[in-house]
Protein backbone atom coordinates (compact mmCIF):
# COMPACT_ATOMS: atom_id res chain seq x y z
CA UNK A 1 0.00 0.00 0.00
CA UNK A 2 2.52 2.50 1.04
CA UNK A 3 4.37 1.50 -2.71
CA UNK A 4 1.40 2.21 -4.39
CA UNK A 5 0.95 5.98 -2.80
CA UNK A 6 4.09 6.43 -3.35
CA UNK A 7 3.84 5.81 -6.89
CA UNK A 8 1.17 8.21 -6.74
CA UNK A 9 3.15 11.20 -5.25
CA UNK A 10 5.22 10.55 -7.86
CA UNK A 11 3.03 10.53 -10.85
CA UNK A 12 1.36 13.67 -9.62
CA UNK A 13 4.61 15.47 -9.52
CA UNK A 14 5.80 14.52 -12.93
CA UNK A 15 1.82 15.81 -14.00
CA UNK A 16 2.54 19.61 -12.24
CA UNK A 17 6.44 19.53 -13.99
CA UNK A 18 4.61 18.37 -17.32
CA UNK A 19 1.94 21.15 -17.45
CA UNK A 20 4.74 23.90 -16.07
CA UNK A 21 7.17 23.29 -19.02
CA UNK A 22 4.17 23.38 -21.79
CA UNK A 23 2.66 26.70 -20.15
CA UNK A 24 6.31 28.11 -20.33
CA UNK A 25 6.62 26.68 -23.57
CA UNK A 26 3.38 28.23 -24.81
CA UNK A 27 4.97 31.52 -23.10
CA UNK A 28 7.96 31.35 -25.31
CA UNK A 29 6.13 30.94 -28.07
CA UNK A 30 3.77 33.60 -28.01
CA UNK A 31 6.87 35.83 -26.90
CA UNK A 32 8.34 34.53 -30.30
CA UNK A 33 5.38 35.42 -32.47
CA UNK A 34 5.03 39.02 -30.92
CA UNK A 35 8.34 39.65 -31.68
CA UNK A 36 8.36 37.96 -35.20
CA UNK A 37 9.23 40.30 -38.15
CA UNK A 38 6.69 41.37 -41.11
CA UNK A 39 8.10 43.87 -44.17
CA UNK A 40 5.17 47.01 -43.91
CA UNK A 41 4.74 49.06 -46.52
CA UNK A 42 3.48 52.37 -47.35
CA UNK A 43 0.82 53.20 -50.43
CA UNK A 44 2.78 55.26 -53.44
CA UNK A 45 1.34 57.90 -54.48
CA UNK A 46 2.28 58.50 -57.96
CA UNK A 47 1.61 60.08 -61.20
CA UNK A 48 0.94 57.55 -63.95
CA UNK A 49 -0.50 56.04 -67.20
CA UNK A 50 -3.02 53.40 -66.67
CA UNK A 51 -4.52 51.43 -70.16
CA UNK A 52 -7.63 49.92 -70.27
CA UNK A 53 -7.77 47.50 -73.05
CA UNK A 54 -10.85 47.47 -75.52
CA UNK A 55 -11.57 44.79 -78.38
CA UNK A 56 -10.94 45.92 -81.66
CA UNK A 57 -11.93 45.32 -84.80
CA UNK A 58 -9.21 45.63 -87.51
CA UNK A 59 -10.11 46.46 -91.22
CA UNK A 60 -7.35 47.43 -93.87
CA UNK A 61 -7.83 51.01 -94.99
CA UNK A 62 -9.14 49.77 -98.33
CA UNK A 63 -10.62 47.06 -98.81
CA UNK A 64 -13.29 46.34 -102.31
CA UNK A 65 -14.95 43.69 -103.66
CA UNK A 66 -13.91 42.63 -107.41
CA UNK A 67 -17.37 42.02 -108.86
CA UNK A 68 -17.81 40.95 -112.42
CA UNK A 69 -20.11 43.66 -114.28
CA UNK A 70 -21.11 41.63 -117.55
CA UNK A 71 -22.37 37.83 -117.33
CA UNK A 72 -20.18 35.27 -119.30
CA UNK A 73 -17.43 32.87 -118.80
CA UNK A 74 -14.18 33.36 -117.15
CA UNK A 75 -11.41 32.68 -119.92
CA UNK A 76 -8.62 33.14 -117.63
CA UNK A 77 -7.72 33.97 -114.17
CA UNK A 78 -4.23 35.67 -114.25
CA UNK A 79 -3.15 36.20 -109.97
CA UNK A 80 -3.40 33.34 -107.23
CA UNK A 81 -4.84 33.64 -103.76
CA UNK A 82 -3.00 35.82 -101.62
CA UNK A 83 -0.85 37.85 -104.53
CA UNK A 84 0.22 41.10 -104.17
CA UNK A 85 -0.61 43.10 -106.85
CA UNK A 86 -0.18 46.58 -108.00
CA UNK A 87 -2.95 49.10 -109.28
CA UNK A 88 -3.89 48.85 -112.87
CA UNK A 89 -2.67 44.94 -113.06
CA UNK A 90 -5.27 42.34 -114.85
CA UNK A 91 -6.28 39.85 -112.43
CA UNK A 92 -9.36 38.41 -114.79
CA UNK A 93 -10.41 38.07 -118.04
CA UNK A 94 -14.34 37.37 -119.49
CA UNK A 95 -15.60 35.99 -122.88
CA UNK A 96 -15.37 38.87 -124.93
CA UNK A 97 -17.30 37.22 -128.39
CA UNK A 98 -20.62 38.65 -127.87
CA UNK A 99 -19.61 41.90 -126.52
CA UNK A 100 -17.55 42.50 -129.70
CA UNK A 101 -20.26 41.34 -131.87
CA UNK A 102 -22.30 43.61 -130.36
CA UNK A 103 -19.79 46.36 -131.24
CA UNK A 104 -19.75 45.61 -134.60
CA UNK A 105 -23.25 45.65 -134.81
CA UNK A 106 -23.24 49.27 -133.51
CA UNK A 107 -20.93 50.26 -135.51
CA UNK A 108 -22.42 49.21 -138.79
CA UNK A 109 -26.20 51.16 -137.42
CA UNK A 110 -24.00 53.86 -137.34
CA UNK A 111 -22.46 53.90 -140.94
CA UNK A 112 -25.64 53.01 -142.32
CA UNK A 113 -27.28 56.19 -140.80
CA UNK A 114 -24.73 58.19 -141.59
CA UNK A 115 -24.78 56.94 -145.44
CA UNK A 116 -28.67 57.46 -145.08
CA UNK A 117 -28.21 60.97 -143.63
CA UNK A 118 -26.00 62.08 -146.40
CA UNK A 119 -29.03 60.70 -149.13
CA UNK A 120 -31.57 62.70 -146.96
CA UNK A 121 -29.76 65.81 -147.08
CA UNK A 122 -29.12 65.66 -150.65
CA UNK A 123 -32.77 65.45 -151.23
CA UNK A 124 -33.73 67.95 -148.63
CA UNK A 125 -31.30 70.99 -150.80
CA UNK A 126 -33.37 69.47 -153.79
CA UNK A 127 -36.65 70.25 -152.20
CA UNK A 128 -35.33 73.35 -150.86
CA UNK A 129 -34.65 75.11 -154.34
CA UNK A 130 -38.01 73.52 -155.83
CA UNK A 131 -39.85 75.30 -152.93
CA UNK A 132 -37.94 78.25 -153.52
CA UNK A 133 -39.26 78.42 -156.94
CA UNK A 134 -42.57 77.40 -155.79
CA UNK A 135 -42.80 73.96 -157.52
CA UNK A 136 -43.33 71.99 -154.29
CA UNK A 137 -45.30 72.94 -151.53
CA UNK A 138 -44.18 73.23 -147.91
CA UNK A 139 -45.57 70.25 -146.40
CA UNK A 140 -42.90 68.61 -148.82
CA UNK A 141 -40.07 70.89 -147.68
CA UNK A 142 -41.53 69.53 -143.77
CA UNK A 143 -40.83 66.03 -144.59
CA UNK A 144 -37.76 66.29 -146.18
CA UNK A 145 -36.11 68.07 -142.89
CA UNK A 146 -38.08 65.68 -140.69
CA UNK A 147 -36.45 62.92 -142.55
CA UNK A 148 -32.86 64.09 -142.30
CA UNK A 149 -33.78 65.00 -137.92
CA UNK A 150 -34.94 61.30 -138.05
CA UNK A 151 -32.04 59.67 -138.94
CA UNK A 152 -29.54 62.62 -136.86
CA UNK A 153 -31.60 60.91 -134.33
CA UNK A 154 -30.47 57.24 -134.97
CA UNK A 155 -27.19 58.26 -135.70
CA UNK A 156 -27.03 59.56 -132.06
CA UNK A 157 -29.19 56.18 -130.85
CA UNK A 158 -26.26 54.23 -133.01
CA UNK A 159 -23.14 56.48 -131.30
CA UNK A 160 -24.94 55.42 -127.65
CA UNK A 161 -25.22 51.49 -128.78
CA UNK A 162 -20.96 51.98 -129.57
CA UNK A 163 -20.36 53.24 -126.01
CA UNK A 164 -22.55 50.64 -124.28
CA UNK A 165 -21.13 47.99 -126.09
CA UNK A 166 -17.41 49.42 -125.93
CA UNK A 167 -18.05 49.35 -122.14
CA UNK A 168 -19.12 46.07 -121.75
CA UNK A 169 -16.35 44.80 -123.82
CA UNK A 170 -14.05 46.75 -121.13
CA UNK A 171 -15.85 44.69 -118.28
CA UNK A 172 -14.56 41.72 -119.68
CA UNK A 173 -11.52 42.50 -118.10
CA UNK A 174 -10.99 42.82 -114.44
CA UNK A 175 -8.35 45.82 -113.49
CA UNK A 176 -6.59 45.74 -109.99
CA UNK A 177 -8.23 49.64 -108.58
CA UNK A 178 -4.87 49.50 -106.69
CA UNK A 179 -2.10 47.70 -105.16
CA UNK A 180 -3.04 45.02 -102.56
CA UNK A 181 -3.36 41.46 -101.63
CA UNK A 182 -5.39 39.64 -103.50
CA UNK A 183 -8.48 37.17 -101.77
CA UNK A 184 -9.91 33.88 -102.11
CA UNK A 185 -10.81 33.01 -105.88
CA UNK A 186 -14.03 31.18 -105.98
CA UNK A 187 -14.55 30.71 -109.85
CA UNK A 188 -11.38 29.37 -111.65
CA UNK A 189 -11.16 29.29 -115.49
CA UNK A 190 -14.00 27.83 -117.08
CA UNK A 191 -17.18 29.36 -114.68
CA UNK A 192 -19.74 30.97 -115.63
CA UNK A 193 -20.37 34.24 -113.77
CA UNK A 194 -23.79 36.42 -113.31
CA UNK A 195 -23.68 40.24 -113.44
CA UNK A 196 -22.67 41.13 -109.73
CA UNK A 197 -20.86 37.44 -108.86
CA UNK A 198 -18.15 37.88 -106.54
CA UNK A 199 -14.66 37.40 -108.29
CA UNK A 200 -13.03 38.08 -104.98
CA UNK A 201 -11.63 40.87 -102.79
CA UNK A 202 -8.99 43.07 -102.55
CA UNK A 203 -7.25 44.81 -99.54
CA UNK A 204 -4.40 47.15 -99.10
CA UNK A 205 -2.62 46.43 -95.74
CA UNK A 206 -0.06 48.71 -95.72
CA UNK A 207 -2.17 50.84 -93.35
CA UNK A 208 -4.85 49.34 -90.95
CA UNK A 209 -8.09 50.98 -89.00
CA UNK A 210 -9.14 49.38 -85.37
CA UNK A 211 -12.95 50.03 -84.15
CA UNK A 212 -13.38 50.09 -80.54
CA UNK A 213 -16.23 51.24 -78.52
CA UNK A 214 -15.99 53.43 -75.39
CA UNK A 215 -18.91 53.82 -73.08
CA UNK A 216 -20.86 57.35 -72.68
CA UNK A 217 -18.77 58.15 -69.54
CA UNK A 218 -15.61 57.27 -71.19
CA UNK A 219 -16.09 59.38 -74.00
CA UNK A 220 -16.89 62.14 -72.24
CA UNK A 221 -14.35 62.09 -69.23
CA UNK A 222 -11.74 61.37 -73.11
CA UNK A 223 -13.12 64.02 -74.22
CA UNK A 224 -12.18 66.41 -71.36
CA UNK A 225 -8.63 65.34 -71.39
CA UNK A 226 -8.65 65.82 -74.95
CA UNK A 227 -8.59 69.84 -73.99
CA UNK A 228 -5.24 69.86 -72.83
CA UNK A 229 -3.72 66.90 -74.56
CA UNK A 230 -5.08 66.28 -78.59
CA UNK A 231 -2.95 64.02 -79.65
CA UNK A 232 -3.64 60.15 -78.29
CA UNK A 233 -0.94 57.27 -79.15
CA UNK A 234 -2.45 54.01 -78.90
CA UNK A 235 -1.05 50.81 -78.09
CA UNK A 236 -2.73 47.80 -79.62
CA UNK A 237 -2.30 44.15 -78.57
CA UNK A 238 -2.31 40.81 -80.90
CA UNK A 239 -4.71 38.27 -80.70
CA UNK A 240 -1.68 35.36 -79.08
CA UNK A 241 -1.04 38.23 -76.46
CA UNK A 242 1.92 39.91 -78.05
CA UNK A 243 2.27 43.76 -78.42
CA UNK A 244 1.91 45.17 -81.75
CA UNK A 245 5.07 46.72 -82.86
CA UNK A 246 3.99 49.91 -83.30
CA UNK A 247 1.91 53.12 -82.16
CA UNK A 248 -1.53 54.13 -83.48
CA UNK A 249 -3.31 57.78 -84.11
CA UNK A 250 -6.65 58.10 -83.11
CA UNK A 251 -8.31 59.21 -85.48
CA UNK A 252 -12.11 59.91 -85.34
CA UNK A 253 -15.35 58.71 -83.76
CA UNK A 254 -18.95 58.15 -84.51
CA UNK A 255 -21.50 60.51 -85.07
CA UNK A 256 -23.83 58.98 -82.64
CA UNK A 257 -24.14 56.61 -79.67
CA UNK A 258 -25.37 52.82 -80.62
CA UNK A 259 -29.07 52.86 -79.30
CA UNK A 260 -28.60 49.21 -78.10
CA UNK A 261 -25.29 49.26 -75.98
CA UNK A 262 -25.08 53.02 -75.23
CA UNK A 263 -21.07 52.82 -76.78
CA UNK A 264 -19.54 54.74 -79.32
CA UNK A 265 -17.21 53.97 -81.91
CA UNK A 266 -13.64 55.36 -82.10
CA UNK A 267 -11.46 54.47 -85.33
CA UNK A 268 -7.55 54.80 -85.40
CA UNK A 269 -4.94 54.19 -87.61
CA UNK A 270 -2.03 51.84 -87.32
CA UNK A 271 0.81 51.37 -89.92
CA UNK A 272 1.42 48.25 -90.80
CA UNK A 273 4.48 47.84 -92.93
CA UNK A 274 5.23 43.96 -92.48
CA UNK A 275 1.48 43.30 -93.66
CA UNK A 276 1.00 41.34 -90.10
CA UNK A 277 -2.36 42.59 -89.53
CA UNK A 278 -5.25 41.61 -91.84
CA UNK A 279 -8.31 42.69 -92.88
CA UNK A 280 -10.89 41.07 -90.27
CA UNK A 281 -8.00 41.10 -87.51
CA UNK A 282 -8.90 41.12 -83.85
CA UNK A 283 -7.08 42.42 -81.45
CA UNK A 284 -7.08 44.80 -78.04
CA UNK A 285 -6.23 48.59 -77.72
CA UNK A 286 -4.82 50.06 -75.24
CA UNK A 287 -6.70 52.99 -74.35
CA UNK A 288 -4.00 55.51 -72.29
CA UNK A 289 -5.93 57.03 -69.17
CA UNK A 290 -3.80 58.99 -67.34
CA UNK A 291 -4.14 58.85 -63.25
CA UNK A 292 -2.84 62.22 -61.00
CA UNK A 293 -1.77 61.40 -57.42
CA UNK A 294 -3.27 57.66 -58.18
CA UNK A 295 -2.73 55.71 -54.42
CA UNK A 296 -0.95 52.57 -55.29
CA UNK A 297 -0.29 49.12 -53.35
CA UNK A 298 0.72 45.59 -54.01
CA UNK A 299 -1.69 42.82 -55.00
CA UNK A 300 0.22 40.57 -52.64
CA UNK A 301 -0.50 42.73 -50.06
CA UNK A 302 -4.27 41.81 -50.22
CA UNK A 303 -6.51 39.53 -49.35
CA UNK A 304 -10.56 39.02 -49.24
CA UNK A 305 -13.24 38.55 -46.80
CA UNK A 306 -16.93 38.20 -47.70
CA UNK A 307 -16.80 40.31 -50.64
CA UNK A 308 -14.51 42.88 -49.51
CA UNK A 309 -11.27 43.44 -50.44
CA UNK A 310 -8.50 43.90 -47.41
CA UNK A 311 -5.42 44.32 -46.18
CA UNK A 312 -3.06 43.98 -42.66
CA UNK A 313 -2.71 47.66 -41.61
CA UNK A 314 -0.04 47.78 -38.28
CA UNK A 315 -0.91 50.56 -36.03
CA UNK A 316 1.45 52.58 -33.33
CA UNK A 317 1.26 49.50 -31.17
CA UNK A 318 2.80 47.32 -33.32
CA UNK A 319 -0.88 45.71 -33.45
CA UNK A 320 -2.63 43.81 -36.69
CA UNK A 321 -5.65 44.99 -37.83
CA UNK A 322 -8.17 44.37 -40.80
CA UNK A 323 -8.83 47.58 -42.94
CA UNK A 324 -10.78 47.10 -46.40
CA UNK A 325 -10.76 49.48 -49.57
CA UNK A 326 -11.76 49.66 -52.99
CA UNK A 327 -9.48 49.20 -55.85
CA UNK A 328 -10.69 50.90 -59.36
CA UNK A 329 -8.38 48.80 -61.36
CA UNK A 330 -5.00 47.19 -61.46
CA UNK A 331 -1.38 48.28 -63.03
CA UNK A 332 0.68 45.58 -63.45
CA UNK A 333 1.16 43.86 -59.61
CA UNK A 334 -0.52 46.92 -58.34
CA UNK A 335 -3.93 47.77 -56.92
CA UNK A 336 -5.29 51.30 -57.43
CA UNK A 337 -7.30 52.07 -54.35
CA UNK A 338 -10.24 54.51 -54.86
CA UNK A 339 -11.05 55.02 -51.16
CA UNK A 340 -10.40 53.24 -48.03
CA UNK A 341 -6.49 53.72 -47.08
CA UNK A 342 -4.63 56.29 -46.39
CA UNK A 343 -0.87 57.48 -47.29
CA UNK A 344 0.33 56.80 -43.99
CA UNK A 345 -0.74 52.83 -43.33
CA UNK A 346 1.42 50.86 -42.93
CA UNK A 347 0.43 47.60 -44.66
CA UNK A 348 2.12 43.78 -44.10
CA UNK A 349 3.77 43.80 -47.69
CA UNK A 350 3.40 39.82 -47.95
CA UNK A 351 2.62 36.91 -45.64
CA UNK A 352 -0.67 38.16 -45.38
CA UNK A 353 -1.90 34.36 -44.85
CA UNK A 354 0.49 33.93 -41.65
CA UNK A 355 -0.55 36.64 -39.67
CA UNK A 356 -4.06 37.11 -37.56
CA UNK A 357 -5.91 40.48 -36.57
CA UNK A 358 -5.02 41.31 -33.26
CA UNK A 359 -1.75 40.39 -33.11
CA UNK A 360 1.53 42.15 -32.26
CA UNK A 361 4.51 41.79 -34.82
CA UNK A 362 7.87 43.96 -34.94
CA UNK A 363 7.36 45.79 -38.64
CA UNK A 364 10.48 46.55 -40.93
CA UNK A 365 10.12 49.10 -43.14
CA UNK A 366 10.47 48.67 -46.99
CA UNK A 367 10.79 51.97 -48.73
CA UNK A 368 9.19 52.54 -52.26
CA UNK A 369 11.97 51.42 -54.28
CA UNK A 370 12.69 47.91 -52.63
CA UNK A 371 9.22 46.87 -52.78
CA UNK A 372 9.09 47.73 -56.20
CA UNK A 373 12.27 45.72 -57.21
CA UNK A 374 10.67 42.84 -55.13
CA UNK A 375 7.50 42.82 -57.61
CA UNK A 376 9.49 42.87 -60.37
CA UNK A 377 11.59 40.07 -58.95
CA UNK A 378 14.55 41.71 -59.20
Amino acid sequence: MAGIRLNAAKLLAYSIVILLWAACSNKDGNAAKETENYQVVHPLIVDTTFYKEYVADIQSVRNVELRSRVKGFVEKVYVDEGATVTEGQLLFSLSKKEFQEELLKANAQLKKAQAELTSAQVDLRNVKRLYDKKIVSKGELDMSEAKVDAIIADIDDAKAQIAIATLNLSFTEVHAPFSGTINRLPYKAGSIVDEGTLLTTLSDNKEVFAYFNLSEKEYLDFEKRSETNPETQLKMILANGELFNGMGKLETTDSEFNKSTGNLAFRARFTNANQLLKHGSTGKILFPLPLHQAMLIPQKSAFEVQDKVCVYVVGADNVVRIKSFIPSQRIGQLYVVQSGLTAEDNIIFEGVQLVKEGEKISPKRMDDRQMLLSLSGK
